[in-house]
């Protein structure tokens, strides 16, 4: 946890339903590229610890026989259950509202335990233990982040960059020049070293798998706006009777940046670092 914050069940109140049309996408082809490096057959039990709506846990729910995501808030395990029954994947999933910390929770043996831009919310060292004995000898940790190296790409671009740096002004206007998270603020934000953490878990590793991004995505001012609203410091409840007043301002500093309403994004790559559990 990030010293002097605690956690609680409004970090993410209301971006449930933003996060599907305001996330850019993990890299094309992580699916197939962790499929093969964990020698997935469809059979097997995948563990996804903090899965927000499902994303990652429903890109790979057909590559093992059952899939339980985990997370704390309950729109999002709603959110994905939704979307599980809409893509026909509900017979293969099961989503369970609790913290990590609450686990092991009766949930049995895993395969495949992952983090997807999760873990640091958690309390790691206890979380990290807890995760290793749920895996089977010889099953693999998952940690799930965007690819921080990747080479930028330059030259031009069909439509203006996201204002990203006026967005975050913005935020700050309302609400505060300090970064936000549940009920609580995180001036020095959230804590790193997850190698640590893992090692001192009992995992071996890492073994690093990248997974570049796929160029140039458009993004529509919709989406740029549920994006803002998908994030813990920005979620809609932190505005309280201010959101529409915020909202109104965003849409201005959009407009202004495009007035045909059209973004370009750069979608990163992925990283994923493995860490197994001993055969023994």
């Amino acid at each position: 946890m990030a010293e002097g914050w605690q956690w609680d069940e409004t970090l993410f109140e209301g971006a449930a339903p933003h996060y599907a049309r305001g996330r850019l996408p993990y890299a094309p082809g992580l699916a197939e590229a962790l499929a093969r490096a964990l020698r997935l057959d469809g059979t097997g039990r995948l563990l996804d610890v903090g899965c927000g709506p499902g994303t990652l846990a429903l890109e790979l729910a057909d590559r093992f026989a059952e899939t339980v995501g985990v997370d704390a808030d309950t729109g999002m395990v709603e959110e994905a259950a939704r979307t599980a029954a809409r893509t026909g994947l509900a017979g293969r999933t099961r989503w369970v509202h609790a913290r990590a910390e609450q686990l092991p929770l009766g949930l049995g043996t895993f395969d495949v335990a992952a983090f997807a831009q999760s873990f640091h919310w958690m309390d790691r060292d206890p979380v990290a233990a807890t995760v290793r004995g749920m895996l089977r000898p010889g099953g693999t940790l998952v940690h799930l982040s965007d690819w921080k190296d990747e080479p930028r790409l330059t030259g031009p671009l069909p439509h203006p960059p996201v204002p990203q740096a006026g967005i975050d002004a913005l935020v700050r206007r309302h609400l505060g020049p300090v970064r936000r998270a549940g009920r609580g603020v995180l001036p020095h934000g959230t804590p790193g070293g997850e190698s640590l953490v893992y090692a001192r878990a009992g995992l071996l590793g890492p073994e690093k798998l990248v997974v570049p991004g796929g160029g140039l995505l458009e993004r529509g001012t919709d989406e740029v706006v549920a994006g803002v609203f998908s994030m813990s410091s920005s979620a809609p409840h932190l505005f309280g009777a201010g959101l529409p007043a915020f909202e109104a301002d965003l849409r201005a500093l959009l407009h202004e940046a495009s007035p045909g309403g059209r973004f370009s994004a750069r979608q990163p790559g992925s990283e994923a670092v493995l860490w197994r559990k001993p055969d023994r």
